[in-house]
């Protein structure tokens, strides 16, 4: 018994001449006959007739069913029922008939001409003899990445060369580097790297023999980690029904992580009693945690015995009744268990929110608990492999990388140019180690707060599962899971999920752009990273910095005050808000990127301060941001545009002057 099969459009335009329609047809898509299906974890696995069970009263959608896929690229394999004769096949509206096709075999069906973004459906009907259960079973894998172009997709070159533009002439007068990738709808169309490894000597001065960064730098991701290591490890544990996030922390981790709370009061936070501690403390859930709003201090700094209690808040007897230590190494990391349990927290859990690493550290605890495997270990087997990404890690120098496999952050360890000290602190330039005091002296360098390193290239690929919750033949994450984590977590809270960082009611615009909907979602790191994740859109989009590693501004009036930070390289939100320009629109965007241009330099003079000196970085972001727009003016501007350079000029001379 033979099935016949040809793939054939519905409709085609009048003016097409197909001389041999079979040719045109069956060239949609390719098949072959494979002796077994590929051992995977499907998108879809739908036998027919009666895709959804039972047969359904709506009747209709008893045979067809939906997936997620995207242009250019599509398979799906087909088992046939050894008693079957006959039956139709139709793949986004396109019929297919299978030619050469035999009852009982097993086929691949390469659909890559006639895939879409987003929704793509099947519909298997027609079914002789129609009473025969599991007649064909279609096994459908998840899209993958592949490579794509920008203008494919709907960008805009000239978006991309002004964002170019800016960052390499921030890099110009000081800023040290910056890596983007950008995904969309399964395709990667930029990548690029700009700047140096490390810029800076110890003292401050700029280095004469600078190495270059390039598309295989790893950055310290400070707490876009968060996500990617804390977050991705609970999700798959809740997809795979191993945790609950109602469930309780005190589970996992022992009785210990509340019995040992100790008797103190913070100055700033509730005083309920030991007892009554005690039983917050154990009432904390997994959801609590991922919303911060365990209760949990922002950074107790276990490791730091020296530091000034009275600005901690807590009396330093107890406080030193907390400190794990400050060596790199496993004993401290068990001593920092140790010490959370010591803990008391500021609010009843769930009462209110308050951003904590704490609460990411114990994440990564019980995700350890439940796996059995340590989180570096967990997620390398679960995610990074089935990815086969390459330059992502924890420990970069302890797993087989070299310092310049990673961009370096601050200048001088972690003293602030000498503002900070306690027993072990790093004083040299932090490269290949993660910058992040609690996960390098607390967690040994694996925490589910901070701790990852990686490109732009792998990070996105990886941050590409949250669209469809797997990879090829891997699944992570079921749906109902990724609905979960990205929704509000509350109407007044629409800025937050659980844990990921929602764009909500354009409440955070200065990472997103204010061209992104409310279902935006990603995370921000301190080493000066963002992850961007635009389902609406189908954008992933990456910017990995290293701003930290520059001089300090003024250590005297803020130790945190980073030079880097003064330039629009390190705003990030820049990015996506030059990018959606345009969007999905045709035309030429060069003049109202231009005349925006020209509103950033008057808007970049305005955020000088007011009483510093000519060699403040906001100086320098200012040149910078001039240098950008004389050349877009000398390259894409009219005679008007050179008169409002002169005027512009103009204006900042004067503002220099007074």
């Amino acid at each position: 018994m033979i099935i016949l099969l040809c793939l054939c459009s519905c409709s085609k335009p009048e003016e097409t001449v197909v001389e041999d329609p079979e040719i045109e047809e069956t060239s949609l898509l390719s098949i072959e006959k494979k002796d077994r299906l590929p051992d995977a974890a499907w998108q879809k696995e739908v036998s027919f007739p009666d895709a959804i069970g039972d047969p359904d009263d709506t009747l209709a959608m008893n045979s067809m069913c939906s997936f997620y896929g995207y242009t250019g690229q599509g398979e799906m394999f087909v088992r046939i029922n050894k008693d079957l004769d006959s039956f139709d096949l139709y793949i986004n509206s396109i019929r297919a008939d299978l030619e050469e096709t035999h009852a009982g075999d097993i086929y691949r069906i390469d659909f890559a001409k006639t895939a879409l973004n987003g929704r793509n459906s099947v519909q298997v009907s027609g079914i002789d003899p129609a009473d025969i259960d599991d007649a064909l079973t279609v096994y459908i894998p998840y899209p993958v990445v592949i490579s794509g172009d920008l203008k494919d997709e709907g960008f805009h070159d000239e978006c991309f060369d002004l964002i170019s533009d800016l960052i390499e002439s921030d890099i110009n007068y000081g800023f040290p580097g910056a890596q983007l990738a950008i995904i969309r709808n399964g395709k990667f169309v930029y990548t690029k790297t700009w700047g140096y490894l490390n810029s800076y000597d110890q003292y401050g001065t700029i280095l004469k023999d600078r190495k270059e960064a390039d598309d295989q730098t790893m950055y310290d991701l400070a707490s876009v980690t968060k996500m990617f290591a804390g977050n991705y490890a609970i999700q798959k544990l809740v997809s795979e029904g191993k945790i609950s996030v109602n469930g309780k922390a005190a589970d996992y981790l022992g009785d210990s992580f509340y019995e040992d709370t100790l008797d103190f009061v913070y100055t700033f936070g509730a005083d309920p009693g030991l007892e009554t501690m005690k039983e917050w403390k154990a009432s904390i859930t997994i959801r609590d945690l991922l919303r911060h709003a365990a209760g949990f201090p922002s950074a107790p700094r276990y490791f730091n015995i020296n530091i000034d209690a009275a600005s901690q808040d807590y009396d330093e007897q107890y406080y030193n009744l907390l400190y794990a230590g400050s060596d790199h190494n496993e004993k401290t990391r068990e001593a920092t268990e140790k010490a959370i349990g010591k803990t008391p927290l500021l609010y009843e859990p769930g009462t209110d929110s308050q951003y904590s690493d704490v609460d990411y550290m114990i994440l990564a605890l019980i995700a350890e608990k439940v796996s059995g495997m340590s989180l570096d270990e967990y997620l390398k087997k679960n995610f990074f492999e089935p990815l086969e990404l390459k330059r992502i890690t924890f420990n970069p120098l302890e797993n087989g990388y070299q310092k310049d496999d990673c961009a370096a952050t601050e200048l001088n360890g972690n003293t602030r140019d000498g503002v900070v000290s306690f027993p072990g602190v790093r004083t040299e330039t932090v490269q290949g180690e993660v910058h992040d005091e609690m996960a390098w002296y607390s967690m040994n360098g694996v925490s589910g707060h901070a701790g990852l390193f990686a490109s732009a290239e792998d990070l996105a690929r990886l941050a590409s599962v949250m669209f469809t919750g797997g990879y090829g033949y891997d699944r992570f994450f079921s749906r109902n899971v990724i609905d979960l984590f990205t929704s509000p977590n509350s109407p007044e809270y629409p800025n937050s999920g659980l844990g990921w960082a929602r764009q909500g009611d354009d409440r955070r615009s200065w990472y997103y752009g204010t061209q992104s909907t409310s279902d935006v979602f990603g995370h921000q790191g301190w080493t000066g990273t963002l992850a961007m994740i635009d389902p609406d859109r189908d954008i992933v989009m990456v910017y990995l910095t290293n701003l930290r590693n520059t001089p300090l501004t003024d250590k005297e009036e803020n130790a945190n005050d980073f030079r880097g930070l003064w330039y629009t390289a390190g705003t990030m939100g820049f990015v996506p808000q030059l990018f959606s320009i345009g969007l999905d629109e045709e035309g030429d965007m060069k003049t109202q990127l231009l005349s925006l241009l020209e509103s950033m330099v008057y808007d970049s003079m305005k955020l000088i301060p007011s009483v510093v000196s000519a060699d403040h970085p906001s100086y320098d972001n200012v040149l910078s941001k001039i240098d950008v727009y004389k050349k877009w003016v000398d390259t894409y501007g009219t005679d008007t545009d050179k008169e409002k350079y002169e005027k512009l000029l103009d204006h900042w001379n004067s503002l220099k002057e007074n």
